[in-house]
């Protein structure tokens, strides 16, 4: 047993440092974490530039992480249902568990939480609370979820991607069967709402990205998307009049913003939907004031929701498609890095290096 955890800690915008901690000493009620691999998305992009959200004193990042329990208190054992040896996913999110959003299942709006996985500074005893290590702390409050073993690292690493594609697609944008549904953006969540829209029987889905998108609107094709648009260039297709060629006039039932930074897609989607419609909004612009027509959200009657993350129903509902082998899933991961690498494994999914292939990004500790 090593003494010593290695860990990548953001000190700054760009800023990577390996370091090593004390291993943690775990009793009745927490745990401990060997990380088998940790997902990347475009939120550790953007806290990576130091754009949004970033901890002002050095953390280690990585939010979307799974493994194998190594330790585990016979208390937290008998609470959580799990035991030594279990592989679990846990959420970014470590709520007070006591307080009445916790009671009345708002966990995700506590307001008496202090930490989060992938967030939280090293400061804050035991130092591990973020998913780039090689091994994290599991506190008494973490929400966990166990997933299959016999799984492929690399696809149980998707839990957070298609928990998302769950919870805005299915949850938020009630999808359901025979609807249409209009997807802006064709990165990994974009592809993970196809998955979604699909499971429950969505009858058309539009799938929108760039010229550069190629390769990922290709995967929305062969994932069961029925339709995929470019939307810049030369060739570029106009959101709004594709989506009322395909839909002969009576336009979409559902539309779901992913597009980062951009104000454009938000006014497509709005006009994209049929009257009565449901928009769906997740795509992060880095808090721009965007100009928005009201107007076209009080004349059609559009419902507009707001997507705040994952919970742990739509984790569970992805767990449980991943672990079904009903969609080739392999197609979404293109690269995987070593701990040593994290600061290029960011990059590499932002699209700054060379390799503009990247759609899931994962990095996994024992990775040589």
């Amino acid at each position: 047993m090593t003494d010593m955890v290695r860990a990548a800690v953001q000190t700054g915008p760009r800023q990577i440092e390996m370091r090593e901690f004390p291993r943690p000493v775990i009793g009745p009620d927490d745990g401990l974490l060997r990380v088998e691999a940790n997902g990347i998305c475009g939120s550790d992009v953007e806290i990576y530039r130091g754009h949004m959200g970033m901890n002002p004193n050095p953390f280690i990042p990585g939010h979307e992480p799974m493994g194998i329990i190594e330790e585990l208190g016979d208390r937290a054992a008998e609470r959580w249902g799990v035991q030594v040896g279990d592989r679990v996913a846990l959420e970014v999110i470590v709520p007070c568990r006591a307080c009445e959003d916790c009671l009345l299942g708002r966990y995700q709006a506590c307001r008496f939480r202090k930490y989060g996985h992938g967030v939280t500074g090293i400061e804050v005893s035991p130092s591990l609370w973020g998913g780039f290590a090689e091994y994290l702390y599991i506190s008494p409050n973490s929400v966990l979820h166990k997933i299959d073993k016999t799984l492929p690292a690399e696809i149980a690493a998707m839990y957070n991607p298609l928990g998302a594609g769950v919870r805005w697609a299915v949850d938020l944008g009630e999808v359901g069967l025979g609807d249409t549904l209009v997807v802006l953006g064709a990165g990994q969540r974009g592809l993970a709402a196809v998955i979604a829209a699909k499971s429950v029987g969505a009858g058309t889905v539009i799938v929108t990205g760039l010229a550069a998108d190629a390769h990922k609107l290709a995967v929305a094709t062969e994932l069961g998307a029925d339709h995929v648009l470019v939307v810049d260039g030369d060739d570029g297709r106009d959101v709004v009049e594709a989506v009322t060629e395909i839909t002969g006039g009576r336009m979409a039932d559902v539309a779901l913003d992913l597009t980062p930074m951009a104000g454009g897609p938000v006014m497509d989607a709005f006009r994209s939907v049929r009257h009565g419609g449901r928009v769906v909004l997740a795509g992060l612009k880095g808090n721009r004031e965007l100009p928005i027509a009201t107007d076209v959200i009080i004349n059609r009657g559009l419902t507009v929701k707001g997507a705040f993350g994952v919970d742990a129903s739509a984790n569970r509902r992805a767990i449980a498609l991943l672990e079904s082998g009903r969609f080739p899933l392999e197609k979404l991961h293109t690269h995987t890095f070593g701990l040593d690498d994290v600061g290029l494994a960011i990059e590499t999914l932002a699209g700054e290096t060379d390799d503009t292939s990247a759609i899931h990004v994962s990095v996994h500790p024992s990775f040589a």
